[in-house]
């Protein structure tokens, strides 16, 4: 059946590439759109929003062979605002971006805990595997070390806990007894007494697998009489809530989660674009398609409709490229 297990994951992706695939012509379509005076945006967008993320890179290895200049840094130099940032995340090779995204996060002015508990949250151990080596190459330190650098109390312990993949990804495997004694622990961590004990919804919401912690919230739910999410958000508060709420949501549904982080980086008052643009390319060639489908079932709208509504310019088209039809 892995024809099939193609086949669903080929649908669940909205960023196909080229099927005729020849990376000389798109690098000389984008030296020509970017030569002279101005630059025509619409071109740029047709080739690298139609592309997979291999194909940008045969392309930028095109354009230096053939022009000699690095086809990222010339995009930089033509573009600017929002339109370059979604088009210089498109050229990032995966886990290169990913670990941009960390680094910005960490190294920027302020700690965005938004950005790293996404991240971590959500990533398989093969891909936090891959981002920790890019960030290294790329940045020439330890991630977990400057997560440590950066973080401090139960927030440093539970990403640097997520950070060790301890998680097991593939397991279908829940053993009823362990799945009742996890939510005995969280119950007696918890609500049962006056205070918390963090670590030991750290260690568990951190080393378990999806399968085996939908027992555990079942359990929880019969033993306390409440949700594990309403138990998290009376016993903590703040970025801890968040990480832990995020661990919940990735094993309740993930595409669900990243549903949310769409909608709230669009609702009320301007937009949060760093949001927006890292979740559509990251998920472009992943699950984009279920994403979709989520968030219409949440929201009662498409999301190609509210970036039409949010959005504008050269950055509207290139993200409604990447999302596709969706109406």
């Amino acid at each position: 059946m892995a024809w099939w297990k193609a086949w669903v994951e080929q649908e669940a992706i909205t960023v196909k590439g080229s099927p005729h695939f020849n990376p000389d012509p798109d690098a000389e379509t984008l030296y020509t759109a970017m030569k002279g005076i101005g630059t025509n945006e619409q071109a740029i967008i047709d080739v690298l929003t139609k592309r997979s993320n291999t194909q940008r890179q045969q392309i930028a290895k095109a354009f230096k062979c053939r022009y000699g200049k690095d086809l990222t840094e010339t995009l930089k130099s033509e573009l600017s605002g929002k339109f370059e940032r979604l088009i210089i995340a498109l050229m990032y090779p995966p886990y290169k971006y990913e670990a941009k995204e960390l680094h910005d996060a960490i190294k920027g002015i302020g700690t965005k805990e938004g950005v790293i508990i996404e991240i971590l949250a959500s990533r398989t151990k093969a891909q936090l595997r891959e981002i920790m080596k890019a960030y290294e190459e790329e940045y020439g330190s330890n991630l977990e070390e400057d997560i440590k650098s950066d973080t401090s109390g139960y927030l440093e312990r539970i990403l640097v806990c997520l950070l060790q993949g301890s998680r097991d990804d593939m397991s279908g495997f829940v053993d009823p007894g362990l799945a009742l004694q996890d939510a005995q622990d969280l119950y007696a961590a918890g609500e049962k007494i006056q205070g918390t004990d963090e670590m030991k919804f750290i260690t568990i919401l951190c080393t378990r697998s999806a399968t085996h912690l939908m027992r555990v919230f079942d359990e929880y739910q019969k033993i306390a009489n409440k949700s594990i999410e309403d138990s998290i958000k009376s016993e903590t508060h703040g970025s801890l809530e968040e990480a832990m709420l995020t661990v919940v949501k990735c094993t309740r549904n993930i595409h669900r989660y990243f549903a949310e982080r769409l909608y709230c980086s669009m609702k009320g008052i301007g937009t949060w674009d760093g949001t927006l643009i890292r979740n559509i390319v990251s998920r472009s060639e992943i699950d984009l398609n279920l994403i979709k489908n989520e968030f219409k079932k949440l929201y009662g709208k498409s999301l190609s409709s509210m970036i039409m509504d949010d959005t504008s310019g050269d950055y509207k088209t290139a993200l409604l490229n990447l999302v596709g039809n969706d109406s």
